[in-house]
């Protein structure tokens, strides 16, 4: 009797970086989202303040913050 549970030759593994890498990008997009309608938000009213349009776009901003945001959560 031939065990097939031992031969993991042909067998496609998933690797722990991929694992991460989903995880990631799972926590980035919800910190996106909740992030981008607080900078436009703060985009619109830093536009009526100074009177000129911010150096940063509302989606850069919020990207921005998301990309700090979750490697910080991930580190914990």
């Amino acid at each position: 009797m031939t065990d097939f549970t031992s031969d993991m030759k042909g067998m496609r593994v998933r690797s722990r970086s991929a694992a991460h890498r989903r995880e990631y990008i799972a926590y980035f997009a919800i910190i996106f989202v909740v992030a981008l309608p607080i900078a436009s938000l703060t985009w619109v009213l830093s536009a009526a303040r100074h009177w000129r349009l911010p150096e940063k776009s509302p989606f850069r901003a919020a990207w921005s913050e998301a990309s700090i945001i979750a490697p910080i959560i991930l580190s914990a």
